[in-house]
């Protein structure tokens, strides 16, 4: 045989013919839809990552739809997104030329996989009648009020003039493109609101059949707390500051610790907000610009850093603290985040240790206000626990559970404060100043102000002829064909959007789309999605974990509750595959030489050589270094399987030409009940069902090295019993078509061509039941136990593995070793753990 890639092809082409991964709509009632996170097109060639994921879940799949289930596995392609635009700014080339040409080539490679992919219901996001559907979902999402503006920060580089993705900020906060230091700019922007959603995301995360640790990452994102919002009152040289609707300006705090109000010796609130501006005295204003520009180069992972050194700027103004009417100087520093709850925090230094530096640092005043009930000598300051209350007013000697109740309660009569229940989650900027996405939907009239584009105008079409050069604008800004439209409710002349949609607004959904990816009248029809989802299995990296799968959570439960879907979450169960390192242990990287290119070895080996190495060599969820000798050995290991099976069928023809057509033509065929088994063949037998067993159980947990490991010992087994007399060939025949059939999954091209030469023509091993074991063929006719002699082991015997003590104990005794282990003492006593050990007590 010599497998080969020349073998791969015969076998793609074979199951194009044949259409093995279309999906029969008849069996929809055992439907197992499989899908993996979708790849970018962003380079022209599939990478080792994508062939541990794709190979491997597919080797899954493969496994499944022999096992009865209806498999529906579609590919696609994510193909909106930065590198695409940034390759063209590069190099002249445009996205949607790079991107097409690209996506052709992965096609190529995906089918060189030999993956069970349903390209019938092949998508790609960069193409009209796909982001159409963005576009109203968009609309959908607006007219329910989960779509809105709002001003909000951004990266911005001033060298190039432009906006900047946070992909695109390198680690030193520098821009990729030029290295200039990045600062902040406040735009408006669009939002999706999926703070709406924050309880419900979180209730329903114990139902997902999701790794833990991606659980609890999602949990503490959406980061639920409950406290109560305080309102205090701003003031300026002794007067109520006023804000735009002529009220008193209120400035609202979220805290968890309304027991700690009396501490309160002063307020923060971000640099960046509308708030500073507000409040910044004309005395202050220079020292704060000066602050705010310099927070504008900080990124927010340092500003919320526990380490750096607090800094802080007066802003000149005063708030009223509402429980005990206390004067406290309001600053700004740049721990507190516009954005991140109110923009406003109450500093309590005897109770935070971020607020205890900051006091500390400028001198502000530190009021103790919680004691420890247990240790009222302790005054060791922050004390950060529940306690009593002291120097409290009325509320002094309260325990810190029955004043926050109480304050609260009381404030509550003047609206001074109310409960509530906080999320660390924000919602979701979609706007992004690029070309290569989806166009907003949405226009702009000096009559009517915004206005959706209407339904029957989608899709608002991306135009080719766009100038890409960095001047500060979105690029469709300055397209004066795309730009200049006319208002749909008047008439009258207006302009559209110029941004684009983040591109995980466009595999927020998709899952959806495919199963449904040719309807040109709706999104999809949710007859047939309520039908096909959620996605039985969905596999892709654990870095999505608080954006894509939460965002598709989010969209979820937005399309339910606007009629479109009649369950609560995308994908019932998930896998993350691990990352495949360089040899040399560090992570794959071009600049320092360790990538590994599959074709490379693909073309030397053959693909199902490397696909059965990444199942070998990895734990799938860890990944791990690549190895060449474990390649090399499994290189050999298929060689192994690949003569054993060309000299049985030599036996076999010698024997009888006629045997294998009549062997292969009985899809009942099982010699085994057909003896009285030798020794030799009941351990072939039980090592078979062991293998059926172990390989079905691990693979279904993705545990794909150990099954292949299982299935080197079976081949071991048969190599070791057609060494007996008397072999048996119709026994040999049929374990090996067990085992090509718990190969074919790992490697699918091999496994079909050896199955064919057992005499299967004209159809595919993947049309075969998986096998299924026989609990009663594990069980051993004999078994080895301990044999302890006052505890201290002496040796091991072979019993009948139904052996009772009488029996056990006759056998011990007739052993030739016996009377040398008692040594002259009496037996006193024989205890026996059944299929353990036997243990002499003697003296």
């Amino acid at each position: 045989m010599n497998y080969s890639t020349e073998i791969d092809r015969k076998w793609q082409k074979r199951w194009n013919e044949i259409d093995i991964a279309k999906f029969d709509e008849t069996r929809i009632d055992q439907k197992l839809y499989v899908l993996e996170m979708f790849s970018y097109p962003s380079g022209a060639n599939l990478h080792v990552g994508h062939w541990y994921n794709y190979g491997l879940s597919d080797s899954w799949a493969r496994m499944k739809k022999m096992q009865g289930y209806e498999v529906f596995q579609p590919m696609g392609f994510d193909a909106f997104g930065l590198p695409a635009e940034n390759y063209a700014i590069e190099t002249g080339i445009h996205p949607k030329d790079s991107t097409e040409s690209n996506i052709t080539k992965m096609e190529e490679q995906l089918k060189s996989m030999g993956g069970l992919f349903n390209w019938d219901h092949e998508l790609a996001t960069c193409r009209p009648e796909y982001y159409r559907w963005n576009q109203y979902l968009f609309l959908q999402l607006f007219k329910q009020g989960l779509a809105y503006r709002k001003k909000a920060p951004v990266n911005w580089c001033p060298h190039c003039n432009t906006v900047l993705a946070n992909e695109q900020v390198q680690a030193d906060h520098t821009c990729e493109r030029c290295g200039t230091v990045v600062t902040k700019k406040n735009l408006t922007q669009w939002f999706f609101k999926i703070t709406d959603y924050a309880e419900e995301l979180l209730e329903k995360l114990p139902d997902l059949d999701w790794p833990e640790t991606t659980k609890k990452n999602q949990e503490n994102w959406i980061g639920r707390s409950e406290g109560a919002e305080i309102t205090f009152k701003a003031i300026q040289n002794d007067q109520d500051l006023i804000d735009e609707n002529a009220e008193p300006l209120k400035l609202r705090t979220f805290t968890t610790r309304v027991d700690t109000l009396y501490g309160v010796v002063a307020l923060v609130v971000a640099p960046e907000s509308e708030l500073c501006e507000l409040l910044t005295t004309p005395e202050q204003a220079a020292e704060v610009k000066a602050y705010q520009a310099k927070t504008l180069l900080m990124s927010d992972i340092d500003r919320t850093s526990t380490v750096l050194e607090k800094t802080g700027v007066f802003t000149g103004s005063y708030a009223v603290n509402p429980i005990n009417n206390r004067k406290i100087p309001i600053w700004t520093s740049d721990y507190v985040i516009a954005g991140y709850g109110t923009g406003c925090v109450m500093v309590v230094p005897g109770h935070d240790e971020r607020d205890y530096e900051f006091c500390t640092k400028f001198d502000l005043p530190i009021i103790p206000v919680i004691a420890d009930p247990k240790n009222p000598e302790n005054t060791a300051l922050p004390y950060i626990e529940y306690g009593v209350l002291i120097n409290s007013g009325d509320h002094t000697g309260q325990t810190s559970e029955e004043a926050m109740k109480e304050i609260v309660a009381e404030l509550a009569m003047d609206n001074l404060a109310e409960e509530q229940i906080n999320y660390r989650l924000r919602d979701w900027l979609v706007s992004r100043q690029r070309y290569w996405g989806t166009p907003i939907p949405i226009v702009y009239c000096d009559q009517c102000g915004v206005v959706p584009v209407p339904e029957a105008d989608l899709p608002v079409e991306l135009p080719y002829d766009v100038d890409f050069t960095p001047d500060g604008e979105s690029p469709l800004s300055k397209h004066a064909g795309f730009m200049n439209t006319r208002c749909p409710n008047c008439g009258g002349p207006a302009k559209r959007d110029p941004d684009t949609l983040d591109t995980f607004v466009c595999s927020s959904w998709y899952q959806f789309r495919f199963v449904d990816n040719k309807n040109d009248h709706m999104m999809f029809d949710k007859t047939k999605v309520n039908k096909m989802c959620p996605v039985d299995h969905y596999i892709g990296g654990a870095e999505h974990t608080t954006m894509h799968l939460l965002y598709s959570r989010f969209i979820t439960k937005a399309l339910r509750d606007m009629g479109y879907l009649d369950f609560d979450e995308p994908f019932q169960a998930l896998t993350h595959q691990g990352t495949i390192l360089g040899a040399d242990g560090r992570k794959m990287s071009k600049s320092i030489g360790n990538t590994i290119s599959p074709d490379t070895y693909i073309n030397k080996y053959g693909s199902d050589t490397l696909r059965l190495f990444l199942a070998f060599a990895f734990s799938y969820v860890d990944g791990g270094p690549w190895n060449d000798d474990t390649l090399i050995a499994i290189t050999k290991y298929m060689g192994r399987i690949e003569r054993f099976t060309a000299d049985l069928i030599e036996q076999i023809r010698q024997r009888d030409a006629s045997l294998l057509d009549t062997w292969a033509a009985d899809s009942k065929f099982d010699p085994w009940q057909n003896y009285e088994l030798t020794k030799a063949e009941k351990e072939l037998n039980r090592v078979k069902n062991y293998t059926i067993k172990e390989v079905t159980r691990d693979a279904d947990k993705f545990q794909f090295n150990t099954s292949i490991a299982r299935l080197m010992e079976l081949l071991n087994a048969l190599q070791d019993y057609v060494k007996e007399d008397n072999v048996k060939l119709d026994l040999v025949y049929q374990t090996v078509s067990d085992y090509l059939r718990l190969l074919a999954p790992f490697a699918p091209h091999f496994s079909e061509e050896l199955w064919e030469s057992l005499g299967h023509q004209n159809t595919s091993i993947f049309y075969e039941k998986w096998p299924e074991h026989n609990e009663k063929a594990l069980i051993m006719d004999t078994i080895e136990i301990a044999v302890q002699f006052n505890g201290q082991l002496k040796g091991r015997i072979n019993i009948a593995n139904d052996a009772k003590q009488p029996e056990v104990e006759e056998q011990l005794k007739a052993m030739p070793e016996f009377i040398t282990w008692l040594d002259g003492r009496t037996v006193r006593k024989i205890i026996y753990v059944p299929g353990r050990i036997v243990n002499v007590v003697a003296n």
